[in-house]
């Protein structure tokens, strides 16, 4: 006789779970449809005739006719993104041989990460009901960028995105140094985080920011979200480390979060009292999180942080305010910002919007408020335009106490001049400088 073993019916946990893994894969499988790797077979195609001839004739002609001409959209937006042109590729080519082989291997797996991702944005999709679909492409870049986005669409470098500890960054120049960091932290395992965080931005209403506060919130927006979506730790070094200085990181930030540059906050090597880069990711991380923990519907906070308009003053201070993460509204600190910003006193040789300068002027001196930054200086257009621009002959410098700057010029009889002494000068506590229009007409 054969016995007939009975087997247990599933526990209704055990049976969502397996319900949950089910859809999750049927839908990645669409999702799958959107990720495109072409762009990496081919910049090897390119790459190996290249290294086949030392013709640079014929190497122009490779990464053009092999890789670039035979590129997908994504290739066309990346390399209009970070300003790549074949002169780019093939530069990254002759200086870093070692490089290239070093991380040859790992760019050829992305297909490996396909379904992860796919999974992954899923789980996006449950926390943000509004989800739009977009393209992910892994192409390859000349190592200005691991992952942005540019019309909706996500754009990864796999050529950094896919490096670990064993990518050789040896003959890398002082500019790339932070290669070498970066490599260390085996970024390919961290590739499904990034592609998640770089699906967010399609999302949000704008990627640029107009000040470094709201460029912060965008990054700190794309980041957090990715975390509750993945449920995986942030791998940016500038979290964990924000959260031990909180209150310092605090403090810095808040004297310089109106600045119209991020400064050494974001996307930067530039020398910190914190030594360490990228603290504004932090900065609009926690903010986002102090959101989330006050809200009472969590998924209404989810929408609230991807659909602000960051470029809308009113709406991020509200939001950075109902965070709580300032001790005092953002309205109070850029009053106190507005108050403490140098300006221009006047102009040496002659009052502002005189009509009858002399032409034979040759030097305008600028006067400051306050006692200048002399590595900091810019110069933009007036609002009628370059017909009408003060174009300077020569900067001079500042003077000896740092209270003027002069310029030598070229006039002519009866021309109206602009010309804007923008934010780009700055003061001794690197506070900008509020824009200031020269405008005159010469005499007869």
């Amino acid at each position: 006789m054969v016995q007939i073993k009975k087997i247990a019916p599933l526990k209704p946990a055990t049976l969502l779970f397996l319900l949950s893994l089910f859809f999750l894969k049927a839908n990645a499988q669409n999702t799958n449809q959107y990720i495109m790797t072409t762009d990496i077979k081919n910049f090897w195609t390119a790459y190996d005739k290249i290294k086949e001839t030392s013709d640079s004739t014929l190497h122009t002609g490779y990464i053009n006719d092999l890789f670039i001409k035979q590129g997908t959209d994504g290739l066309k937006l990346i390399m209009k993104a970070r300003g790549y042109t074949a002169k780019s590729y093939l530069d990254a080519i002759y200086h870093y041989p070692l490089f290239w082989h070093s991380v040859r291997a790992n760019t050829l797996r992305a297909n490996e990460f396909a379904d992860s991702i796919a999974i992954e944005i899923d789980k996006l999709a449950r926390i943000y009901k509004k989800l739009k679909p977009t393209h992910i492409y892994f192409t390859i870049g000349a190592l200005r960028t691991n992952g942005t986005t540019l019309d909706g669409n996500v754009l990864i470098g796999s050529e950094l995105a896919l490096a670990d500890a064993h990518t050789v960054s040896a003959e890398f120049p002082k500019a790339l140094s932070h290669l070498k960091t970066f490599f260390s932290s085996n970024p390919i395992n961290g590739t499904v985080f990034l592609n998640v965080h770089e699906y967010v931005h399609t999302q949000q209403k704008s990627s640029i920011g107009y000040n470094l506060l709201s460029q912060c919130i965008i990054e700190g927006a794309a980041e957090f979200v990715a975390v509750m979506a993945t449920g995986k730790p942030s791998a940016t070094p500038a979290i964990p480390f924000g959260t031990q200085h909180s209150e310092k990181v605090r403090s810095v930030f808040a004297r310089q979060m109106f600045f119209e540059d991020t400064g050494f906050w974001l996307y930067s090597n530039a020398d910190n009292e914190f030594n360490m880069r990228d603290l504004g990711y932090y900065v609009g991380y926690e903010i986002c999180k102090k959101y989330y923990q006050n809200a009472r519907d969590k998924n209404v906070a989810i929408e609230d942080m991807i659909t602000l308009d960051y470029n809308h003053p009113q709406a991020l201070y509200h939001f950075v305010d109902r965070s709580g993460y300032f001790e005092k509204p953002i309205s109070k600190f850029y009053r106190e910002y507005e108050k403490n910003r140098p300006s221009v006193a006047g102009i040496k040789e002659f009052r502002n919007r005189s009509k009858k300068v002399d032409p034979n002027l040759s030097q305008i001196t600028i006067k400051f408020s306050a006692k200048m930054d002399k590595r900091f200086r810019n110069f933009e257009l007036g609002p009628l335009g370059e017909a009408n621009l003060l174009k300077i002959k020569a900067f001079k410098g500042f003077s000896d106490d740092g209270y003027s700057a002069s310029f030598d010029v070229v006039l002519k009889p009866k021309n109206k001049y602009q010309l804007v002494i923008g934010s780009g000068f700055r003061n001794e506590n690197g506070i900008p400088l509020k824009p200031y229009l020269i405008e005159f007409t010469t005499a007869d």
